[in-house]
């Protein structure tokens, strides 16, 4: 089981969430080429290791999270709010108590 640490509602079971794809990809321009848009959605590499993905808590604050995890041990590295600005304002926080 994967306990996801959600930094708005603290830590839950992965059965809240749910996945929502590699969060490492640059999608191409809404009017490239289709052969951009088909290599940037179906060509993927399969990490073994750690790698960043999308999470949406669905059953929690509705949020969708970049996590970094460990493909093959499931560790949870860090997990920051999708969203650039709510990063920044994290960031900041994190900063302010030091």
């Amino acid at each position: 089981m994967i306990r996801i640490p959600c930094p708005f509602c603290g830590t839950r079971d992965h059965s809240e969430f749910t996945y929502g794809g590699d969060a490492s990809i640059t999608y191409p321009a809404l009017d490239a080429p289709k052969e951009e848009w088909h290599d940037a959605v179906f060509l993927r590499d399969n990490i073994c290791g750690p790698q960043l993905e999308t999470w949406h808590h669905v059953h929690g604050c509705r949020m969708w999270l970049v996590i970094e995890r460990d493909t093959m041990t499931h560790e949870i590295m860090s997990v920051r709010p999708a969203n650039p600005k709510l990063s920044a304002l994290f960031e900041d926080n994190s900063e302010a108590d030091q």
